[in-house]
């Protein structure tokens, strides 16, 4: 049987999952809400690909705009894990991205 991946608000242990510790401070996690990446990597929404969404809470922050934090998620450990776990599977960021675009009217 497979080891279940971890997603982002499990291995931060951010507190901003549903019904986490945090919500009432700092609102639902946005990468616990994005349907469009659900799948990706076998993470839960955007669990596993929460660099590409806004909003998400990093470093003791809320990070904004994409544009904005993907310097610092790049150089983050849970970005590397998921990067080393998937090998060749890796999604790119830019094909994510596009996920998301499609989506707008």
């Amino acid at each position: 049987m497979a080891k279940k991946k971890l997603n982002c608000w499990e291995f931060k242990k951010c507190g901003r999952q549903p019904g986490g510790e945090l919500v009432y401070k700092f609102g639902l996690c946005p990468a616990t809400r994005e349907t469009l990446l659900d799948g990706v990597h076998d993470g839960e929404n955007a669990g596993r690909a929460c660099w590409i969404v806004a909003g998400t809470f990093c470093g003791g922050e809320v990070q904004g705009l994409f544009a904005k934090k993907y310097e610092t998620c790049k150089d983050c450990d849970f970005y590397k894990m998921v990067l080393g776990e998937e090998g060749g599977k890796f999604e790119i960021t830019l094909n994510l991205f596009k996920r998301l675009k499609e989506d707008e009217p």
